[in-house]
């Protein structure tokens, strides 16, 4: 019997391929996610279906960036994703982080996502690090701003985004730079040694308003604190 390709199966085949790809995006409510977030949407062949962000069990924040977990889920309503909330303990082993990370992305491909989007810029050995927490699971990792130029992307940022720095790296930046908006006057005052968009950590920053925001998060920068995390002393600001 001869099968008439051109049927329903075949039908059914080609609208399987054309469907966009369902991804998730590693989300630590700063900067560079979000305008990861920002470009993959624009994209026709990619289906954002959530936000994946890790927050301390023991205090409820996010690890580097201090911030609060009701924050992180006030931007994933005004942005009108899920937000997908794997919560660690403190000082965490990386064998623990990459189990926990690998029951999570195994439940993720469950629930039809396809692949991971991160938005690292140009540091290997970061991206080669998730390459291979990836590499064994169900998903795939996606980089869609590596390679950008970084005074360019910090500039494009500012002109469209609304966003609070809310940690810098005293090694880096001294603790006036905390709580400053993310602007131009940020970024002129930013010392030659230091990355427009921190991609060595020396700064984080909480987007408040933009592209693909509904409203913005009615967040303030408040109290500073400075604490030592690891070898190095951070200053931190508080947002109310």
């Amino acid at each position: 019997m001869t099968v008439d390709e051109s049927g329903p199966a075949a039908d059914e085949s080609e609208s399987v391929a054309d469907a966009p790809e369902t991804t998730a995006v590693s989300w630590s409510g700063g900067k560079d996610c979000a305008v990861a977030l920002r470009e993959l949407r624009d994209d026709a062949e990619v289906a954002v279906s959530e936000l994946l962000t890790t927050v301390r069990a023991d205090v409820d924040r996010s690890s580097m960036h201090g911030v609060r977990r009701e924050h992180h889920e006030a931007q994933a309503d005004s942005l009108g994703l899920p937000l997908r909330v794997v919560e660690l303990p403190a000082d965490v082993e990386n064998d623990e982080y990459e189990r926990t990370m690998r029951e999570t992305l195994d439940a993720m491909a469950g629930d039809g996502v396809a692949s991971v989007a991160f938005a690292d810029l140009f540091l290997e050995d970061v991206r080669e690090y998730r390459e291979a927490n990836v590499a064994d699971s169900p998903v795939s990792g996606a980089w869609p701003l590596w390679g950008r130029d970084t005074d360019e992307l910090a500039r494009e940022f500012a002109a469209e985004f609304d966003a609070v720095v809310v940690c810098v790296d005293d090694d880096a930046l001294d603790e006036s730079f905390v709580g400053r908006p993310f602007d131009r006057e940020f970024l002129a005052d930013l010392p030659e040694s230091v990355d427009p968009c921190g991609e060595y950590g020396e700064f984080h920053t909480f987007v408040r308003d933009g592209p693909g925001f509904e409203y913005k998060v009615d967040v303030e920068p408040t109290d500073r604190v400075t604490k030592t995390v690891g070898d190095g002393e951070f200053h931190y600001c508080e947002l109310e």
